[in-house]
Formats: C-alpha cells, structure tokens, sequence
C-alpha cells in the first residue's frame, strides 16, 4: 500500500509540476507582450485612404493595420521598410514594423501604379 501512494503522490507531483511550468510559460508569454503603437491605412481602388502620408515615431516598432475596402485586390509594398502585403477584396492584415531611423519611406499598391505615399517617421 505504501508503494502505491508513492506512485499516486509522484504522479500528482508530476502533474503539478507540469501545471506550474504551463504557469510560468503562459506567464513570460503575458509579460514579454508589448503594445505597440498602431496605426491604419486603408487601401481603396488606388487610393490610400484618409491620406497617402502617414506619420509614426521613429525608434519604436509599430503595427500598420491595412485593409482593402476596394473592389479588386490590392498590394502594400515598400522596398524601403521591406514589407510586402496582398490583399483579396475586403481584406484586412497587419504588418509589425521594426523601429524606424527618422526619415521618409515610400510604399505603393503594386496592383495600382497610381497608388503611392510616404510613411514619415518622426
């Protein structure tokens, strides 16, 4: 009898211990998370939209919400912040930023050659 609550007291040792390390994981995971600062564009037929200038700080890094309110897919695509985006109609996604040296940095709806702006950090 003595053995077998042993057994019993190293299973639920075992499970408590796996309980707690689940915990701390799920606890780094919380603590480690940032807010970044968010900011949105909206790509609508060839046009960026409220405006084709967009203005973030600088030495930070940021999440860009696009959304395509348009009829036909879009692309957001900036060589200079090395980021790529496709869009099917109606679509929406994020892009996460690396903090930016101040500067301006253009992108453009590769699907729409008339559909260029700046994101200005500052």
């Amino acid at each position: 009898m003595y053995l077998l609550s042993l057994v019993l007291v190293k299973k639920e040792d075992i499970k408590i211990k796996i309980i707690l390390i689940l915990l701390s994981i799920g606890y780094c995971v919380i603590a480690t998370a940032q807010v970044l600062p968010t900011f949105t564009l909206t790509m609508q037929d060839g046009k960026f939209l409220p405006s084709d200038v967009l203005r973030v700080p600088t030495g930070q890094r940021i999440r860009l919400l696009v959304n395509n309110k348009g009829l036909s897919a879009a692309e957001f695509e900036s060589p200079s912040l090395r980021k790529e985006k496709v869009l099917a109609p109606g679509a929406n996604s994020f892009l996460i930023i690396a903090p930016l040296a101040p500067g301006e940095y253009a992108f453009f709806d590769d699907f729409h050659p008339s559909a260029k702006g700046v994101l200005i950090a500052e």
